[in-house]
């Protein structure tokens, strides 16, 4: 019984480094037309193949949680090598089609000094944004309606914030809080997929 002891720490060690992650669920079982800042379109999931995909929801005229989502992500962008950064890409996907046109993402980025070597700012049809929505268990629901003098509309969204982590192959690994997400929790997460 005793020679067998010494297996004991090896075993859990081995079974503890499979439990690194708390998610292991496939989001790319569906073809999407979205189109990115600069009105390309794309296809997903095949922007986010070959890579670790750090992908923030949000839409552009949130006064609050989206900036700071924004602002973490950069953080773990500023905090990675330059060749960790060459195995990730980051995304933001916008769930308020209607008013975040490419135009309006691409001013976002620039506005927050995004680089976008790195990065994607995306928006689609609402229908095919609300089947992404739905394969990360993101929600997003309008309150109500008001129009501006200009006959603009002008409504805030009621949102999961939220930061995912897929890997390379395209499963879900983990998912953060994203206005308060850790960027080092996130950077050793990445470093852990590599």
């Amino acid at each position: 019984m005793k020679k067998y002891l010494f297996l004991i720490p090896g075993i859990l060690l081995i079974s503890g480094c499979g439990n690194h992650f708390n998610l292991n669920e496939n989001v790319t079982d569906k073809n999407l037309t979205l189109i990115n800042q600069d009105s390309t379109k794309v296809i997903y999931p095949e922007i986010i193949k070959n890579k670790i995909a750090v992908i923030g929801f949000l839409y552009t005229h949130c006064p609050d949680i989206c900036p700071l989502t924004t602002h973490n992500m950069q953080l773990v962008e500023e905090k990675l090598s330059k060749d960790e950064l060459n195995k990730v890409k980051f995304y933001l996907i916008s769930f308020d089609p209607e008013r975040d046109t490419p135009s309006i993402l691409k001013q976002y980025a620039e506005v927050r000094n995004i680089n976008m070597t790195h990065w994607e700012l995306l928006t689609g049809n609402k229908n095919t944004i609300d089947t992404l929505l739905n394969e990360f268990n993101v929600k997003a629901i309008h309150d109500d309606t008001v129009y501006n003098k200009q006959g603009q509309p002008e409504y805030f969204i009621i949102h999961t914030d939220r930061i995912s982590l897929v890997d390379e192959d395209g499963i879900l690994r983990k998912n953060y809080k994203g206005s308060t997400a850790n960027p080092e929790e996130l950077v050793n997460d990445i470093k852990y997929l590599e």
